[in-house]
């Protein structure tokens, strides 16, 4: 296996705890292994976790000790297959600090496996509806502006992530406010002009235009960005509804607001920051690729300027309320 002379996406820290962040290792020219098995090269440890596609290990290099994650996915048919390898290609390919990366990847008859960066901090969510985690504006800024980083660089990159929602942003650690963007199962290359549709993500942060079966683009995912904010600051999920038709026809109607308490406390940028990615627009498949991002970047700085003012102003009313909301949005099936 080569290594790749590239280099990490530059970013500029935007917390203390995430000046000089080394990445994980060096950036890697990813070649699935057909003629061996992941065993020969790794001693692979306790289960960290297991999903409808397979499950997730701890594992070890044998030669260097370096500390990493296995996944381990059993594929069914020749599709479910290409797939994997599809997402293997694109992860590959995105070395950014905000976005997992993966050391190397391995191919067995019906088993695939894919070897990638150990992060031990759990779900964003998972961290936040914690009784111990003092959720302010200014935290939730940080947050955000990490996974806008993220999707910044996945975008220059032309691919398109298509299912980013809380499940799919992880701690770096069970301490700080380190986040990376996680699995691009249903990711695609994007170029533009070229018409892409699809069905595929999650009903609640899924954009007009995957909903209406129409074009998507980077815009698609800016949208579900949006939505994870606004989940975020409040607690509330912002076009659920009693059921899945009334869902996307809130979304198809953009049918939202920021009447409940929950945004009393909020300032008005980090609403204007939502409303700028929450837009049913055609003029958005226009756009360059970046736009949406560069847009949001200017919004929320501006936000976390306001919400520095008064640090210790919590973002919502109720604390009790929003993680009560939140716990029950990250525990809902997908």
């Amino acid at each position: 296996m080569s290594r790749r002379k590239v280099a990490y996406a530059k970013k500029t820290a935007i917390d203390p705890e995430e000046e000089g962040e080394e990445p994980p290792f060096e950036p890697r020219e990813i070649a699935i292994h057909k003629d061996k098995w992941v065993t020969r090269g790794f001693n692979i440890g306790e289960l960290l976790g297991r999903g409808k596609f397979g499950e997730v290990k701890r594992c070890e290099e044998k030669t260097t000790g370096l500390k990493l994650a296995a996944k381990f996915i059993t594929v069914h048919c020749d599709t479910d297959k290409a797939a994997v390898k599809r997402e293997i290609e694109i992860q590959s390919k995105l070395h950014h600090n905000r976005i997992l990366q993966i050391y190397d990847a391995f191919e067995k008859d019906r088993q695939m496996c894919i070897v990638m960066e150990l992060v031990l901090g759990g779900e964003l969510f998972d961290r936040v509806v914690n009784d111990n985690f003092d959720l302010t504006e200014r935290v939730a800024i940080l947050f955000m502006r990490q996974i806008v980083d993220g999707m910044a660089f996945i975008h220059s990159q032309n691919v398109i992530h298509l299912d980013m929602k809380p499940e799919n942003i992880v701690c770096v650690a069970t301490t700080g406010t380190r986040v990376k963007i996680i699995d691009f199962g249903l990711a695609l290359t994007y170029n533009k002009g070229c018409g892409i549709r699809t069905m595929a993500g999650t009903l609640e942060f899924m954009a007009p235009e995957v909903a209406n079966f129409e074009d998507v683009s980077p815009a698609t995912d800016m949208w579900s960005v949006g939505v994870i904010c606004y989940v975020l600051v409040s607690g509330l999920s912002p076009f659920l509804a009693q059921n899945d038709n009334e869902t996307i026809s809130n979304i198809l109607r953009v049918k939202f607001n920021f009447d409940a308490e929950e945004f009393e406390a909020i300032t008005d940028d980090c609403k204007d920051f939502i409303k700028q990615l929450l837009i049913k627009d055609p003029i958005r498949h226009a756009q360059d690729a970046a736009a949406p991002s560069l847009s949001s970047h200017r919004n929320i700085n501006r936000s976390r300027h306001r919400a520095n003012e008064d640090e210790a102003k919590p973002p919502v009313s109720s604390r009790s309320t929003r993680i009560g909301r939140l716990a029950a949005i990250s525990s809902r099936p997908t």
